[in-house]
């Protein structure tokens, strides 16, 4: 580790890169990579891409530290605010993400008495604060609609036309097909089952390679009775994914529902 510390010191000197704080006006950019950088962190705590474990409570942790350490450093940064709402709405529900056997549990069976209220509280603080500042960026969108999960007693309460419609301002912002994705899954509670797998169709081309695709249309065509075909996207989902707890999972929900028979 000394040999490559001092190789990495005689590089930078070599390159003559400044250790020294930015100017004012680049911090602005290097806060979006920062954020950036703290938000993945969290996500692969929350929805770990590989292993065994589902969640990696210590990479949420250390996400929450940082983001609410970040607001302390900036805290007249809107989109800082945002993040740091982001992850503790989200973070509440860990406990409640997971059931006794380590296997996903879907945010319409969650247990929400068991939501972390303290995290929720300083969540909606920190939208608060994002609120009053100028400027609505990703974080604060995404944040917001995590309020709005958290302020929901139940699934069926939830305004999912409002969240649909805060994923279309995402989208507005920066258009992507995960945005796409969510935002097919607010309005197929909303608008029902048929209407966000017809648009979750749509991104079959885009998001061939991603899991959650296929799983999502997968539940949809369980509810419209189209079983077989629930069966292969099942199947795509599985071989898409590296965590063995999602893997386990899928399984377990393809085979609670078993190709009807014909006489």
């Amino acid at each position: 580790m000394k040999k490559r510390l001092t190789r990495a010191k005689a590089k930078i000197s070599a390159a003559g890169v400044p250790f020294d704080i930015p100017d004012r006006h680049r911090l602005p950019e290097r806060l979006t990579a920062v954020c950036g950088v703290i938000y993945a962190v969290f996500n692969e705590g929350y929805a770990s891409s590989v292993g065994s474990d589902l969640v990696r409570g210590s990479l949420c942790d250390e996400a929450v530290w940082l983001s609410e350490l970040l607001c302390g450093l900036a805290p007249d940064d809107g989109e800082v605010h945002g993040l740091a709402g982001l992850i503790l709405l989200t973070d509440s529900r860990r406990s409640a993400r997971t059931d006794a056997d380590g296997l996903p549990v879907l945010l319409e069976d969650q247990d929400r008495s068991t939501w972390d209220s303290a995290k929720v509280a300083r969540g909606l603080a920190h939208l608060a604060r994002s609120a009053s500042l100028e400027g609505v960026g990703p974080y604060r969108l995404m944040g917001s609609i995590a309020g709005l999960h958290a302020r929901s007693p139940s699934v069926e309460e939830t305004p999912w036309a409002r969240i649909a419609g805060l994923y279309g301002a995402l989208i507005a912002l920066h258009d992507s097909p995960v945005l796409r994705l969510n935002q097919a899954a607010a309005l197929a509670w909303s608008e029902g089952s048929a209407t966000g797998l017809a648009l979750m169709d749509q991104l079959v081309g885009e998001l061939d390679d991603y899991s959650y695709l296929h799983s999502s249309r997968a539940a949809l065509l369980v509810k419209l009775g189209r079983v077989d075909e629930a069966h292969a996207a099942y199947d795509r989902a599985i071989s898409l994914t590296s965590n063995e707890a999602e893997r386990r999972w899928m399984m377990l929900r393809r085979s609670e529902h078993p190709t009807p028979r014909t006489s």
